[in-house]
């Protein structure tokens, strides 16, 4: 899936493996954020960190009618509350998103995966 967006100097084509290592990269700087993992990692039962490069495997950005809802699947450090770092993880990278591809989204959903220790 890619994202339109017209200008006024033309059309840009937003891909997912943009919208995933801008957003993985957003998330990654969060306190409390381990690093991203799979959507599949909870019903395969592993819970593996994406590397840089694979980002776009834990970040899948929808459009429904004309908003962009964006899912994130993150693992959080144990130890630190989990509600508080997904609320950064929301705000963070619904910021940068909005702020680097200068559309809106609608929702940022945060998904955590697992609990690692440091």
């Amino acid at each position: 899936m890619a994202i339109d967006k017209k200008t006024r100097y033309g059309g840009i084509n937003i891909s997912l493996e943009a919208i995933g290592a801008v957003a993985g990269s957003a998330a990654i700087e969060c306190y409390g954020v381990v690093g991203l993992a799979s959507k599949n990692s909870l019903r395969e039962n592993i819970a593996d960190l994406l590397k840089e490069e694979a980002f776009y495997k834990g970040v899948f950005p929808k459009k429904d009618k004309d908003d962009y809802i964006v899912d994130v699947y993150i693992i959080v450090a144990y130890g630190v509350k989990i509600t508080e770092v997904v609320s950064e993880v929301q705000k963070k990278v619904k910021y940068v998103l909005e702020k680097t591809f200068d559309i809106k989204f609608k929702a940022v959903n945060v998904f955590v995966q697992g609990l690692k220790s440091l």
